[in-house]
């Protein structure tokens, strides 16, 4: 049994126990006025004591003076977690927040946030208790309801005039959310859809490892799902500003941020400005539309099925090229991403015997994604590089074994990614809001570091792109034991005596033994 199903068979019982009201006086009738929930973007600081995943988290918490905090922060909504459990919430909580934004309102003048009951509700009586006590918005989570409970619940919420923000991560949600927004009754009611935005979990509630791209890969089938746009919110996995300013560049509605809110006071209006402040850079496109990439072929015969029924289609990137023939072949063969190395320490470097030049006529004509490998910033090697990115000669920059510090702000709005061999470093570059990040890890033995439930294994991130000692031998058994998305090959494609000149059979072979 996974964390999940245990937290949802520990309320049932609390429920047949305490009642849905958990034993907590709530008033007959709701006392306060609805506010409307994230109408415009906005983050949504998170008042949480404790996490599954993390433990005790903020125990002293003072659920009033941190929601009132949230409000002068900036918040455009305030989520309270009641779960008594694990997250050691209540429902005394929730009316505690309530409380302090309509004080907030009072001496201020101004408009509070909205207030949203975080819980793993099941039934429409939960929402009816959550309106009394004064919440705005309820979280719906489609994975743990069948969808007549759901529409139960959606329906509850139109009812009272309340707003929905609606979980999903898996197509087997975004089948119940179709179901439930095709209602006549749901359909037909004027502005009712604009009661529900919805919210993709980057952590992953089975194994507790966050994947950052995994909200951006939702959102157009959120969109198809429900029959127009949506408003949907990022949640989960952002830890700093940075990471806050990276996903406010694409283009989500919301934010929902929870443990970096809880213990770190004196950032809360850091996190919230970042976010707001963000606008789409040539990186978050890219990634933006990579995400729609890796699932729109989701059905197709090489399709690796993640934790959850995601399925998305694995990539190969074929690097160390020298010779446009190979770069031909590689892509003929079915490679998504080819690189080119920029840095004279390297032997299938592009800097020797005239490759580059030999390269740069022919290039153009590729439509695979042409990837510049640099190994620093500042040579002059890599500024015809970075250079040649800007003018969208190749496609973006992998900045290999470069230190994140290292990397200005400018060049972190061209397309790229980060690649390393080490762990501790890459769980930082993700930390950053670095969705992707290529793990040169060098056998199985050190790739089983990064398998299993994050609180097992320590390792707090999805691997998804992963490079070392990769073969047409042993890629498809790599595939299906770490669900990898995309493989790095260069010399497991080559003859031994042959470093830089890639072998047609081999990248042949590679590529068909990933749809194994």
């Amino acid at each position: 049994m996974n964390i999940l199903d245990t937290i949802i068979e520990k309320r049932r019982a609390d429920i047949k126990r305490l009642g849905l009201d958990f034993g907590i006086s709530l008033p007959e009738k709701r006392e306060r006025s609805l506010h409307p929930f994230l109408v415009n973007k906005g983050v949504i600081l998170e008042v949480k004591r404790a996490s599954p995943s993390k433990g005790d988290i903020s125990p002293d918490l003072n659920s009033y003076e941190t929601a009132f905090s949230y409000a002068e922060s900036g918040a455009g909504a305030i989520s309270c977690l009641t779960e008594q459990n694990y997250f050691k919430g209540s429902l005394s909580d929730l009316m505690n927040v309530c409380r302090a934004v309509d004080d907030f309102e009072a001496k201020s003048g101004k408009k509070g946030p909205s207030v949203l009951r975080k819980d793993f509700l099941l039934t429409a009586g939960e929402v009816e208790v959550a309106f009394r006590a004064g919440a705005d918005a309820v979280l719906l989570i489609a994975r743990i309801l069948e969808k007549d409970s759901l529409l139960e619940m959606a329906r509850a919420v139109v009812k009272f005039g309340m707003s929905a923000l609606v979980e999903v991560r898996a197509e087997e949600d975004l089948q119940k959310i179709s179901y439930v927004f095709s209602q006549p009754d749901l359909t037909s009611l004027t502005g009712a859809k604009s009661n529900f935005v919805f919210g993709v979990n980057s952590r992953d509630l089975a194994t507790f490892k966050i994947d950052l791209l995994r909200p951006a890969m939702m959102t157009k089938k959120i969109c198809q799902a429900v029959g127009g746009n949506a408003r949907i919110v990022f949640e989960s996995g952002v830890l700093n500003a940075s990471c806050a300013s990276a996903v406010g560049s694409m283009g989500f509605s919301g934010l929902l941020l929870g443990e970096a809110a809880a213990k770190n006071p004196d950032m809360r209006k850091a996190f919230v400005d970042s976010f707001m402040a963000a606008k789409e850079t040539k990186n978050s496109h890219f990634w933006l539309e990579y995400a729609q990439c890796i699932t729109e072929k989701g059905c197709s015969k090489a399709s690796v099925s993640e934790a959850h029924h995601l399925k998305v289609t694995p990539k190969v990137k074929i690097c160390g090229l020298t010779r446009i023939e190979d770069a031909l072949l590689a892509q003929k063969n079915g490679a998504s991403f080819l690189g080119f190395i920029v840095g004279d320490a390297y032997p299938r470097s592009l800097t020797k015997e005239n490759r580059l030049e030999n390269l740069l006529p022919r290039i153009g004509g590729l439509q695979a994604k042409k990837v510049a490998v640099i190994v620093d910033t500042t040579s002059q090697e890599a500024k015809k590089a970075i250079q040649l990115v800007k003018d969208g000669v190749f496609d973006l920059i992998q900045f290999h074994k470069i230190p994140y510090e290292n990397v200005s702000g400018e060049l972190l709005e061209l397309p790229h990614y980060f690649a390393t061999s080490s762990l501790e470093e890459y769980e930082k570059l993700v930390s950053m809001g670095e969705v992707r990040v290529l793990l040169d890890l060098h056998g199985d033995e050190n790739f089983s570091k990064i398998k299993g439930d994050a609180r097992e294994s320590g390792f707090v991130y999805e691997a998804k792109w992963l490079a070392g000692g990769i073969t047409p031998e042993n890629v498809s058994e790599l595939i299906q034991k770490y669900r990898t998305e995309l493989v790095d090959v260069s010399g497991g494609v080559e003859d031994k005596d042959k470093i830089g000149i890639k072998n047609e059979e081999k990248m042949r072979k590679l590529i068909e033994q990933m749809q194994v």
